[in-house]
């Protein structure tokens, strides 16, 4: 029989079966060959009013003494002090619904435990050395907060001139309400903010009468770190901090956003 010579369409039928065989061996090698995790690691979110999305939080950044008298009451100086910041971890937030009476848990290693009741705002973009005047422009939403502070620990370590974070940064020292879109609520920039103890107020005062608002803070901050979408600040609380103790029930207020309440167990 002659032998015939195979076509170039035998050829080409036979390399393209070969790059399939070997693109089927490969693949399963490819597919394995990026870092997985040993083990997952839940995403820290907040739920937001009026949408099925929730708001991711990447960091949770504080600001301290940022009402004049509660400047005073800590031992400072109100008069418009260069701002300091503090973080949180991300997972110390306690979501609380809207109406809800949810149980916080009283911590440990501390016999002195603080209220102090704040508005957040939370970013859904960033930057560095971002402008007073563009600042608000990063504003995603807001929630009513509570920085919860083991004073002991905190008062503690700073006599000692040791890092406080400990008296700030352990479960559930984050306490927040729902976050509301500002294209529905507006910027937060006066407006009364309360915090009751069992049916008595003890922190009582006015937006207003932050000695660095919300966007000279968001400004002053990038210019330490690249803020980012998924940031959230607590925007400082008013004088009167106190002690709670378990069974107390905390009622937080702020004027255009429903309140928020907390058992201490």
């Amino acid at each position: 029989m002659k032998r015939t010579s195979p076509t170039r369409r035998d050829l080409l039928a036979t390399a393209v079966a070969a790059t399939a065989v070997s693109m089927a061996e490969v693949a399963p090698a490819a597919a394995q060959a990026g870092p997985k995790p040993i083990f997952p690691v839940p995403m820290v979110t907040i739920p937001i009013v009026g949408e099925t999305q929730v708001f991711q939080v990447r960091r949770i950044y504080c600001i301290g003494r940022n009402y004049a008298a509660h400047a005073i009451e800590r031992g400072s100086d109100p008069n418009r002090e260069p701002p300091f910041f503090f973080q949180k971890p991300t997972d110390a937030i306690q979501n609380v619904a809207v109406g809800e009476v949810a149980d916080h848990p009283y911590p440990s290693l501390t016999k002195n435990y603080h209220h102090e009741v704040e508005l957040v705002a939370a970013l859904k973009s960033g930057g560095t050395n971002i402008p007073v005047d563009k600042a608000l422009d990063h504003v995603y939403g807001y929630a009513l907060g509570l920085d919860m502070t083991r004073r002991d620990l905190q008062n503690g370590m700073a006599a000692e001139k040791k890092p406080w974070e400990i008296g700030k940064s352990f479960d559930h020292a984050a306490v927040l309400g729902p976050i509301h879109p500002a294209s529905k609520t507006g910027h937060f920039e006066k407006g009364a903010i309360s915090l009751a103890v069992n049916g008595t107020v003890k922190q009582n005062s006015d937006l207003s009468k932050m000695i660095w608002s919300v966007a000279e803070q968001i400004a002053k901050l990038s210019e330490a770190f690249e803020l980012k979408a998924g940031d959230i600040i607590y925007s400082g609380t008013p004088e009167n901090v106190g002690p709670v103790v378990k069974g107390d029930v905390l009622l937080c207020k702020l004027e255009g956003l429903p309140d928020m309440s907390i058992k201490i167990v």
